[in-house]
């Protein structure tokens, strides 16, 4: 098999500071691919309280797995830093842009759970949207017209599931299916252009928020099971980024365009495993511990 199965390729992952952006990109790199890493969190000047994690981190560690690793801060917000990023990929890869992962969020303080939407603060809930739903839009706005001028091409739009389901806080709800339809209806679009647009979706994430949420490292994360059983189902950030890999490996994923799909799921179809060689499936937990949801 190739370990470098996408060399020569040329990917864009925003957000990818940390949690599964930053799976999605080092497990590019470790493919093969240059991997344009954007975030706003850069050295010297964190975009998020509290955490430590930057670009350029992630970045190096996409050089360590054997790609090549460019860090760009990109407010993905802002229409003209969107486009000048895309401007910019266009002169130093002579237009060539083959894979786009839509993976900005920023949700998270901005979510009042147990709330109804009346009672939740309607800045927060608008931003949310801003930052989760509006940003993607932006994004593939300007770097989709690179595929389109090709012919080829995967957009990915990373959510959280893989339906139109009702996810408890209405302003989550609403920024986590909207980018499954924007997958959707970007595939339609994109289809006679022969550019792929589809939805993924992690399971439980064990991201960095996530392990210091418990009070664990990933050296001991089993520990924290003790509080919560359901972590015992949980993924890291690369296992994602596999299916990342997976797919955009796949010479027949343009037959997946326009549906969402989980992390586990493809991990049965494709035949990878998590960084420790197991092979969690959330989606098969799910409707065993919560056969009523």
């Amino acid at each position: 098999m190739d370990n470098k199965p996408l060399a020569g390729r040329i990917a864009v992952v925003t957000g990818a500071t940390r949690g599964g952006g930053r799976g999605i990109a080092v497990m590019l790199g470790e493919a093969g691919a240059t991997v344009y890493v954007t975030g706003r969190s850069v050295r010297g000047m964190p975009a998020t309280d509290g955490r430590p994690e930057t670009i350029e981190d992630t970045a190096e560690m996409v050089d360590e797995r054997g790609g090549v690793g460019i860090p760009v801060r990109v407010d993905h917000t802002v229409e003209s830093e969107v486009k000048a990023l895309f401007e910019r990929i266009r002169d130093e890869q002579g237009g060539a842009l083959d894979i786009l992962v839509n993976d900005i969020w920023g949700g998270d303080p901005l979510t009042q759970w147990e709330t109804p939407f009346w009672e939740h603060s309607l800045e927060d809930g608008l931003l949310m949207q801003r930052r989760a739903v509006h940003s993607h839009m932006i994004t593939s706005r300007y770097g989709v017209p690179l595929m389109v001028a090709r012919g080829r091409g995967l957009v990915i739009e990373v959510t959280d599931g893989t339906d139109y389901r009702y996810r408890g806080n209405l302003y989550y709800s609403l920024a986590k299916v909207s980018t499954i339809h924007l997958a959707e209806a970007m595939a339609s679009d994109l289809r006679p252009y022969g550019v792929t647009a589809l939805a993924l979706t992690p399971g439980f994430l064990r991201s960095e928020a996530v392990l210091d949420h418990f009070g664990v490292a990933e050296s001991n994360w089993r520990d924290a099971v003790a509080k919560d059983v359901h972590f015992a189902q949980s993924e890291t950030p690369y296992y994602i980024g596999k299916a990342v890999v997976a797919l955009a490996s796949d010479p027949n994923v343009a037959a997946k365009s326009g549906r969402a799909f989980m992390s586990g799921d493809l991990a049965r179809e494709y035949g990878f495993t998590d960084v420790d060689g197991s092979q969690p499936n959330w989606n098969d937990y799910y409707k065993t511990a919560f056969p009523s949801s």
